[in-house]
């Protein structure tokens, strides 16, 4: 026996063998409005152009502070790799110079009481980096 297929604008529903056009939460028949989706081209630009806006500032963040860390990391390099014949204290401030044979040296001495290239005042701080004064 052959099935009968029924007219697109009936709404037959074929494993229940039921009619549930009343039962669909949009309206089925023929003579049923246009459903039309809502155009939301200028919500998305406009929320493009502003989650766009907040990835460019987060980015930027990211590159200073890349750009803070690396400093950082130069200086603590400078100093560690200077000649010092101490234990450096934490919180205590030293004097970085060059010597006359270009090698750099961590001092006690204060800049006006010595002859050396002076090159900076750092700061041990707790973490064991060194901060520039």
């Amino acid at each position: 026996m052959k099935k009968e297929k029924k007219p697109d604008y009936i709404v037959f529903d074929e494993e229940t063998q039921s009619y549930n056009g009343k039962l669909l939460p949009y309206a089925s028949g023929v003579a049923a409005p246009k459903i039309t989706p809502p155009d939301v081209t200028s919500w998305k630009n406009t929320n493009i152009v502003s989650a766009n806006n907040q990835f460019k500032a987060q980015y930027e963040a990211i590159q200073e502070d890349y750009k803070r860390l690396m400093k950082d990391f130069e200086l603590n390099n400078l100093v560690y790799s200077a000649k010092f014949s101490f234990e450096p204290i934490v919180g205590k401030t030293y004097h970085l110079y060059r010597s006359k044979d270009e090698s750099t040296f961590l001092s006690l001495i204060l800049p006006n009481e010595c002859t050396f290239e002076y090159l900076g005042s750092f700061l041990l701080g707790p973490n064991r980096t060194w901060e520039k004064l």
